[in-house]
C-alpha cells in the first residue's frame, strides 16, 4: 500500500500539472485535489508506523477522509468541465479501488 499510495500522489501531481493554468477554476480544484491526493500517502505511513491499534485506526480513517476528499474534487473537475470523464476515468477508477481497500483495512482493524 505504501508503494500504491505514492504511485496515486505521482499521478494526480501529472494530473494537476496538466490542468489549464488560464481557468481559475481548474486550478483551484486542481490545487484541492492535489492537497488531499498526496495526503492518503503519508497518512497511510503514519499509519504504517502506529504504536497502537486506536493510533493505527485513527490513521487510516484520516486516509479514509483524504481520499474521498479526493474523489469528490476529481468529480467536480470532470463535472465542471475542466476536464473530460475519458481523461479522468483511470485516476477515479484507482480512487474508488483506494477507498475501497482502505475501507476494509480500517474495518478490519476495528474488529
Amino acid at each position: 500500500m505504501k508503494a500504491r499510495t505514492k504511485t496515486f500522489a505521482l499521478r494526480v501531481i501529472r494530473m494537476y500539472s496538466k490542468l489549464p493554468k488560464n481557468v481559475i477554476v481548474a486550478q483551484v480544484l486542481g490545487k484541492q485535489v492535489l492537497r488531499s491526493g498526496t495526503a492518503v500517502g503519508a497518512n497511510y505511513r503514519e499509519a504504517s508506523r502506529a504504536r497502537t491499534k486506536p493510533e493505527f485506526i485513527s490513521k487510516t480513517g484520516d486516509c479514509l477522509k483524504e481520499i474521498e476528499e479526493t474523489e469528490y474534487w476529481l468529480e467536480l473537475l470532470v463535472d465542471s468541465g475542466c476536464v473530460t470523464a475519458t481523461k479522468m476515468d483511470a485516476l477515479l477508477d484507482e480512487t474508488r479501488q483506494l477507498i475501497a481497500i482502505l475501507t476494509a483495512i480500517n474495518k478490519n482493524a476495528k474488529g
